[in-house]
């Protein structure tokens, strides 16, 4: 059976969890103070936030999921949902006490601040599936004292200083979250070079087969999309690992296969450029002179 919660104001989710509401748009949720829950029988359970919310779960309340795929999620990790995001849990229907801690926030309360020109920059609020941020100790230290900071200016007395502390504060717990998944992306360097290799595998295996002719030029978000990795966290991979985004690393893979190409006398540049899957020929000259200084026919004559 499935079941749909809507959240869309921090004193909504504040009641749920029964935490009082110090200030209507932003809230550090203590679930120990929650009462006991489950989420009905044992199904499919879709909350809907219209808020940002961090997660930092102590306890496994079911298995979370974004589509058909689920979060790499245990204790001690961090889930982001941006607004609009629906997050699915997979529950057994058993009573259980909540755990852990959470930030949300609404977005009107970043509005006019410099973090509201930078939230798009987290790329985490994007990241799905398998994604989820794993914290060492120290750094789980490091995001309750972030929390803790919140949590004691929402206890002042609201004046005009507030929003720009909080937001501030909030800005500077992302800041370490990103140190935190630059760390991740180092330390899984094992998981991430399976992926690489992966990729490397259905980029070889795309231009082996008809898909350029019949879909087109490969995306960043296909590749994502096959690897059940949000394209997002994807490219941020990718880039980590080679130094080049996931877009470069596909343009550079046609450009090899094309050199090949050139040389084939029975072929001309517009076949060619079809073959790989451009829908303009002058669309691949210009991406082949953009990498190799040269058209295609100077780069055949030269060589």
């Amino acid at each position: 059976m499935e079941r749909i919660y809507k959240f869309d104001t921090v004193a909504e989710y504040n009641d749920l969890n029964n935490q009082e509401t110090l200030h209507p748009l932003v809230s550090v949720i203590d679930f120990s103070k929650a009462n006991p829950r489950t989420w009905g029988e044992k199904g499919t359970v879709r909350i809907n936030y219209g808020m940002y919310c961090i997660f930092l779960k102590d306890v496994k309340c079911g298995d979370l999921k974004y589509g058909r795929n689920y979060y790499d999620y245990q204790e001690g990790t961090l889930v982001f949902v941006a607004p609009g995001q629906v997050m699915e849990i997979e529950t057994d229907g058993k009573v259980y006490q909540p755990i852990g801690h959470a930030l949300v926030f609404h977005p009107d309360l970043i509005r006019g601040t410099s973090l509201a020109r930078s939230i798009n920059d987290y790329n985490f609020f994007s990241y799905n599936a398998n994604e989820a941020l794993h914290l060492s100790e120290r750094e789980r230290q490091i995001v309750l004292d972030s929390f803790s900071k919140i949590e004691f200016e929402l206890k002042q007395n609201i004046d005009k200083h507030s929003k720009k502390l909080i937001a501030s504060n909030i800005e500077l717990f992302l800041n370490y979250c990103e140190r935190f998944y630059d760390r991740q992306f180092i330390t899984r360097d094992n998981v991430n070079k399976g992926i690489l290799e992966k990729f490397e595998e259905l980029l070889n295996g795309y231009f082996s087969s008809t898909k350029p002719q019949n879909i087109g030029l490969p995306t960043v978000a296909y590749f994502a999309e096959e690897l059940h990795l949000s394209a997002n966290y994807f490219g941020d991979l990718i880039k980590k690992e080679t130094g080049k985004s996931a877009k470069e690393y596909i343009q550079n893979k046609i450009i090899d296969i094309a050199k090949n190409k050139t040389f084939d006398t029975d072929k001309t540049v517009n076949e060619i450029a079809y073959e790989l899957g451009f829908k303009y020929p002058q669309h691949f000259t210009r991406l082949f002179k953009n990498i190799t200084g040269f058209t295609p026919n100077e780069y055949k004559s030269l060589n």
